[in-house]
């Protein structure tokens, strides 16, 4: 399939700035997936719209405050933008910089906070290896002086409330350097009602990085290279999902990188960690996802084009043409979607 068919145009005014007053206010569209029909909720609606039975697994991961501020020494002037993306050996980052082309090998940054780094490797997609050195802890020292990693369509800079609003409120396994944005709208009240409407709950962890944002680039969707990401597939959730699976109850995967773990580890779902490359596109089959809950994802990405495997390329550009109408949010701190 052509690159083209996952592009739409997103007017600016759409894409949302700033999260909602409160987690739960945000609407849900809900697409039924054999109809293709659409309907306009709120996501607070979600326990009404789910049985008892049904199990939500979420991504637990949390995001660290991985984007890094500094300046170029020695070579050259400048200002350097890092993104840290995943730790590859002690103190050896894999990063995305800007201006990245302009960070040959060798090249030396000092961060705010005192934290230096070197150049030590170079990607193929303007990626970069950054070795660091810093007195003490690295990981307080990030925590001290980072800054949360908005995403750039995201047109301010990050506030205080980012370090809680771009988080979800069950994160708890550090390691991410973008929200798993499904989560965002779940609040501490959604989830006791869920509890109380004798929905289910697991939880599974994938460290957000490069292969979940990287724009898709190839002409042909199915040449694009998924980068791998970590995940962990813990007991509690393995024996929740299997039960489930057996009992014929439905899995409602939070979000993409939920399904990601899931489909990785079906059909078996051993648990344990591991590595991921899947990618999932129109014409590869779902074995562990039953329904979806996501948000709405930018033209041209992997995340459009794995809703479109799981919902049917039409009907998610019907129900995309029906949000863009309707004023949903869209992106990161944007409104949802359910889709069954």
């Amino acid at each position: 399939m052509k690159l083209t068919e996952f592009d739409y145009e997103l007017p600016p005014e759409r894409i949302a700035q700033r999260p909602p007053e409160e987690r739960d206010a945000s609407r849900l569209l809900w697409l039924h997936r054999q109809s293709g029909e659409v309907e306009d909720r709120q996501f607070r609606e979600l326990p009404e719209l789910l049985v008892p039975g049904d199990l939500l697994v979420a991504n637990d991961s949390r995001v660290f405050p991985a984007r890094l501020l500094g300046q170029r020494v020695g070579g050259g002037q400048g200002k350097v933008e890092v993104l840290l993306l995943r730790e590859v050996e002690l103190g050896v980052w894999d990063v995305l910089a800007r201006p990245g082309r302009k960070l040959p090998l060798g090249e030396l940054v000092i961060f705010e906070g005192g934290l230096r780094a070197e150049v030590v490797g170079m990607g193929s997609r303007g990626e970069r290896q950054f070795r660091f050195e810093v007195q003490g802890e690295f990981a307080a020292a990030v925590e001290r002086h980072g800054h949360v990693p908005l995403p750039p369509y995201i047109r301010r800079e990050d506030q205080v409330e980012d370090r809680a609003r771009y988080q979800t409120v069950y994160a708890k396994a550090v390691g991410s350097a973008a929200a798993p944005t499904a989560g965002l709208h779940f609040s501490e009240r959604v989830l006791e009602k869920l509890a109380e409407r004798g929905i289910e709950w697991a939880t599974v962890s994938l460290h957000v990085g490069l292969g979940t944002f990287q724009a898709v680039e190839s002409e042909e969707i199915e040449d694009h290279p998924m980068h791998s990401e970590a995940y962990t597939l813990g007991p509690e959730a393995a024996v929740s999902i299997l039960q489930a699976r057996s009992e014929g109850r439905r899995v409602i995967a939070v979000g993409t990188t939920a399904a990601r773990v899931l489909e990785t580890a079906a059909p078996q779902f051993v648990a344990g960690c591991g590595e991921t490359r899947l990618y999932m596109y129109p014409g590869k089959a779902f074995q562990a996802v039953d329904a979806l809950i996501t948000n709405f994802h930018a033209p041209r990405t992997s995340l459009l084009v794995m809703i479109s495997a799981f919902a049917g390329t039409e009907a998610v550009r019907r129900a995309y043409r029906h949000a863009l109408e309707a004023h949903y949010r869209f992106l990161s701190y944007g409104d949802c979607m359910f889709i069954s």
